[in-house]
């Protein structure tokens, strides 16, 4: 159900927490490194860069994210490689010097079980950073909602699993100290301004809309969006510079400091 092309329409403003994250991740030089959840490779291809030694390996469920990180050119390097998989499912090769998972854990069931397990795998010095959206009460975010629990949609989008939201900081560092990780958790809230005709609405075709998108037939999907783009224009009107979208990011660094 996803479409890279329209994922990268914003790929600065969604690159920029990835960064943000790496930036507290102090391995040296790395054997293991997998990005799960990793999209259209470009920013897998990143932390082949920074730590040219690592073999990094890139997972993802959706067949076309894939297709898209393989190929690109850098993805030709022995030492940077995609698969196909279940980050819920997925066990290394023996313990793993950095675990990157930048946006993903807002789609998975459980998802705090899961990042304890991936806690797990670490050997000792070993790194886990993640980051998940936290805007779960704003404009964007409840008009989803309350248009699939409507008259109109609820029959054909009542069961569509729609994305779910992040914990409090607090409560991953409880989690993840517990398993044995020095933790650094916090949260931001970035001002994006955005440019076009429906920037929101584009926005969303790329992640949040796409179990929507996927479960409606064209006409249905294009009346669907329709009413969306309706609400998202009064509750995010456009100024002269552009249309502000302020959007909460939770993140969280872990570090496996004992022998």
């Amino acid at each position: 159900m996803w479409d890279p092309g329209q994922y990268q329409h914003f790929g600065d403003e969604r690159s920029r927490p990835f960064f943000d994250l790496l930036a507290r991740v102090a391995a040296e030089d790395p054997g293991q490194v997998a990005d799960l959840g990793c999209g259209p490779g470009t920013l897998t291809a990143t932390l082949a860069s920074r730590w040219p030694n690592a073999d990094v390996r890139g997972i993802d469920s959706s067949p076309e994210m894939i297709e898209a990180a393989r190929a690109l050119p850098v993805a030709a390097g022995r030492r940077l490689s995609f698969a196909i998989g279940d980050v819920r499912e997925w066990r290394p090769d023996g313990r793993v010097d950095v675990i990157v998972s930048n946006a993903v854990l807002q789609w998975v069931p459980d998802h705090l079980a899961v990042a304890a397990r991936w806690a797990g795998f670490l050997q000792p010095g070993g790194w886990l950073a993640f980051q998940v959206p936290a805007n779960y009460d704003q404009p964007s975010h409840a008009a989803l909602r309350e248009l699939a629990a409507s008259d109109r949609w609820r029959a054909l989008l009542g069961d569509v699993p729609l994305n779910r939201q992040a914990s409090d900081p607090a409560e991953y560092l409880d989690l993840l100290a517990r398993a044995g990780l020095e933790v650094d958790a916090w949260e931001t809230t970035y001002l994006h301004v955005l440019h076009g005709e429906d920037p929101v609405l584009d926005w969303y075709k790329g992640t949040g809309l796409r179990p929507v998108l996927a479960a409606l037939q064209p006409d249905q999907a294009a009346e669907f969006l329709d009413d969306y783009r309706a609400r998202m224009s009064e509750a995010y009107p456009a100024a002269p510079y552009g249309t502000v979208f302020p959007f909460r990011r939770v993140f969280v660094v872990g570090v496996r400091r004992e022998p």
